[in-house]
């Protein structure tokens, strides 16, 4: 994607728990000479090499998989808190636009199968279900229902072989016309507003 360099995100920690904390993403391949997307969860992790991965999984029935054979590239978008931003926050002439924080993530794939992918569905399921009350694991669903869910289902493992991070954040602005933006998105209604103004109030330590 298309980054200003005043917008470049290079800070590794704040990146990977961005991706953990947005991991339902979109994954972005070729089908049949077209553009093709599946908006799915991902656990970030590493393989037996200490190299950073990706692990999820698509339904059989997603054509997708045929697409995705190992070792090919794809492209991975986790999507944060983004808001509008009016022309009226300045004390100036200006356009409006649009704050954001966004990941895309290249790699390659490899197809799991067996023991790999219920290592991996477990997995899955004990991130989103930690802290949860009542929380369930693949252990604790029976057998005979495991298998034949698994049997629908194609997991993959990618592994990460470029990261682009992308938080436009108003960085161009001047410290008056900075705090008022962020004043005006804390004064709005919606949760996302109030993510954005969180953000900006830690790269200038506000």
């Amino acid at each position: 994607m298309y980054i200003h360099p005043i917008n470049t995100w290079q800070n590794e920690p704040e990146i990977i728990e961005f991706i953990q904390k947005n991991a339902f993403a979109t994954l972005v391949s070729q089908v049949n000479g077209r553009p093709w997307a599946t908006h799915i969860p991902f656990v970030f992790g590493q393989n037996a090499e200490g190299n950073p991965t990706l692990g999820s999984h698509i339904a059989k029935a997603n054509p997708q998989w045929k697409s995705i054979m190992n070792q090919d590239e794809v492209l991975v978008i986790f999507q944060g808190p983004h808001a509008y931003i009016s022309s009226s926050w300045y004390n100036h002439e200006n356009v409006p636009t649009w704050n954001y924080l966004a990941v895309h993530v290249y790699g390659k794939v490899r197809i799991i199968e067996g023991g790999e992918l219920m290592a991996h569905l477990k997995s899955l399921v004990d991130v989103y279900e930690a802290g949860r009350p009542n929380r369930v694991s693949v252990e604790t669903l029976s057998a005979d229902y495991v298998q034949k869910q698994v049997r629908a289902l194609v997991g993959f493992e990618i592994t990460i072989e470029e990261v682009q991070a992308n938080a436009k954040l108003s960085q161009n602005r001047d410290d008056v016309n900075y705090q008022n933006i962020v004043a005006k998105l804390e004064e709005c209604p919606f949760p996302m507003e109030k993510e954005v103004a969180a953000e900006m109030r830690k790269i200038r330590k506000l």
